[in-house]
């Protein structure tokens, strides 16, 4: 009785690459002398991506038998996938020259604009918000580095 098939196997690879993620992650030490250890965020990444999973299997299973034949694929949102998936790929690429960032908000605001049809403004302001969110968290707090650009951030 499978009520969203496309859902239901979607979910199953992510729980698989969770399951994956965790065992990867349970080898490495989860705390180290200074806080967390290579551990720590793969193996609650993993966690999470199991629960999520578990999340979207029960939604598929619950969810009415005629679902399916609301939303069908077509290449208008096929191409927009591929388009989210074109600029995180050029986002990492360009992490090295532009940073974290400048890569980080180019992308959010490519992701807003381009793909959610929101305006600019809020576009900006989410992607600096959250890039200022990931400095203090990551650099400040936990004293990880993250990529620079070449004017230093």
């Amino acid at each position: 009785m499978m009520r969203n098939k496309g859902n239901l196997v979607s979910a199953t690879c992510l729980a698989v690459f969770g399951v994956y993620v965790i065992s990867v992650a349970s080898k490495l030490a989860y705390v180290s002398e200074v806080g967390p250890g290579p551990g720590f965020f793969p193996l609650w990444l993993g966690i999470g991506l199991v629960s999520f999973a578990a999340c979207l299997i029960f939604a598929s299973l619950a969810s009415p038998a005629n679902q399916d034949k609301a939303d069908p694929i077509t290449w208008k949102t096929t191409g927009r996938a591929l388009a989210g998936w074109l600029a995180l790929m050029l986002a990492i690429a360009l992490l090295g020259r532009l940073g974290f960032a400048l890569s980080f908000v180019l992308l959010t605001i490519f992701f807003i604009v381009a793909l959610d049809r929101r305006p600019v403004l809020l576009a900006v302001g989410v992607g600096v918000g959250l890039a200022v969110a990931f400095q203090l968290i990551f650099v400040t707090a936990l004293d990880v580095s993250l990529p620079t650009g070449f004017w230093g951030f």
